[in-house]
């Protein structure tokens, strides 16, 4: 597909594959600085450092099976978006509209390590209208409602993140064992037995 090609998903208006690149984060946020690329991927690998590391240790706790599902989804997603970002500028000629990107061109990718674009590719344009009049800023603006293209893996991130937003109580619930007192109380015979035992050995002296 050619950089801004799209098709509908069973011919929905609503529901498209489009094509497009993003420079920065998900939904096509970027950082307004020059090396605001190399953070950004910098900060991802990071990321995924520690969302590694923090899943092993979850994963040892036994903890919650849900849980484990929604940091699995937000590791995966971040994996996703370091690889187009790290490799994808360097195999592939920059995009533009109306020219086909070519696989490893004799003059090179379009971008160095870690300094590539995220495929996006989902678009969800699912209704548009006008701001009232009385809405403060915005007022009598249109607007469109699901405005970003975005991809797999930012669908990913955001189901994990909300997964633990709206499950938080369950999956970090941490129940207190409740112990059986009645088989810790000490039984009359126990009661006895202790207390005849200086007598007994009161005789023996």
């Amino acid at each position: 597909m050619e950089y801004g090609e799209y098709f509908k998903i069973f011919n929905l208006d609503w529901a498209r594959i489009h094509f497009v690149e993003n420079p920065g984060m998900a939904f096509g946020l970027e950082l307004e600085v020059s090396y605001g690329k190399l953070l950004l991927s910098l900060f991802r690998i990071v990321a995924v450092g520690f969302l590694i590391y923090y899943l092993n240790l979850l994963i040892k706790a036994k903890s919650n099976f849900g849980l484990l599902i929604s940091f699995a989804l937000i590791l995966a997603g971040a994996m996703g978006n370091i690889i187009d970002s790290a490799f994808y500028g360097m195999i592939f000629s920059e995009s533009y509209p109306g020219t086909l990107a070519r696989i490893f061109p004799s003059e090179g990718g379009y971008a160095s390590f870690l300094h590539g674009k995220v495929v996006d590719m989902l678009y969800f344009p699912l209704f548009s209208g006008t701001y009232p009049d009385w809405f403060p800023l915005i007022g009598g603006r249109p607007f469109l409602f699901f405005k970003p293209v975005f991809n797999v893996a930012d669908s990913a991130i955001t189901s994990g993140v909300l997964s633990i937003i709206l499950f938080q109580r369950s999956f970090f619930a941490t129940p207190m064992p409740i112990e059986d007192t009645a088989s810790k109380a000490p039984k009359p015979e126990d009661e006895q037995s202790s207390n005849d035992e200086p007598e007994a050995n009161a005789s023996n002296t």
